[in-house]
């Protein structure tokens, strides 16, 4: 095995993030077929969430401060393997399967989605050091409106997207003031979408499944 094979396999940087973070709600929407692509993604064996030790900290951080504040983070996704990446890459050439267009990219070509910048074909998520997630109120117990639901793709889903309320577009500015605050940064397609300023691992894309085995060995 070369050494840069070896390096993607080697989970010794990451952690379970319920470990560091109790109370955080895991919603991981790549194990369920409730997702884009409409079936479980490659690579995620359970519904976990792993994360390089440092993300795991930071978010700690986060989860702390957002406690105080009144909200629980809940996670979408995490740590992605590069596995799920080519699936998803897969799933854009196959014409026929468009069986979720309807929920999460209804006004856009399926062909123009990793053009657009909505997938990537290598992944930050690939690194260990980025996450997808949003806000639960801790008095209601649901999710703070944010104008679109995770994973969908358009124009509405940039943070900066106007055309929304003002209680929409300020929920949005509530987590990422949260999240920049505990040093990661956002993207400008996705609202729910962060990645550690200084991730440990910023050249490393790593291959092994999402499951308790990777970290528990």
């Amino acid at each position: 095995m070369d050494i840069q094979k070896e390096m993607a396999m080697d989970s010794s940087g990451f952690v379970l993030l319920s470990d560091y973070v109790p109370g955080i709600i895991q919603e991981i929407r790549y194990f369920s077929t409730y997702n884009f692509v409409g079936e479980r993604v490659d690579g995620y064996e359970e519904p976990i969430a792993l994360l390089t030790k440092e993300a795991a900290r930071a978010l700690k951080d986060v989860a702390n401060i957002a406690n105080v504040q009144g909200y629980r983070l809940k996670i979408f996704d995490a740590y992605r393997p590069a596995k799920a990446v080519k699936h998803f890459v897969l799933w854009e050439i196959e014409d026929l399967d468009q069986k979720m267009k309807t929920f999460f990219y209804p006004d856009i070509d399926k062909h123009d989605l990793f053009k657009l910048g909505y997938i990537a074909s290598k992944s930050t998520h690939s690194r260990g050091s980025t996450v997808d997630l949003t806000l639960v109120d801790m008095d209601t117990g649901k999710e703070l409106d944010m104008g679109s639901p995770f994973d969908f793709f358009d124009e509405i889903s940039h943070p900066d997207y106007k055309d929304i309320t003002k209680e929409q577009y300020e929920n949005r500015m509530i987590l990422q003031k949260l999240m920049v605050d505990g040093g990661f940064e956002p993207i400008d397609t996705e609202w729910w979408h962060f990645t550690l300023k200084n991730e440990p691992y910023p050249e490393t894309y790593f291959e092994f499944p999402v499951a308790m085995d990777s970290i528990r060995k």
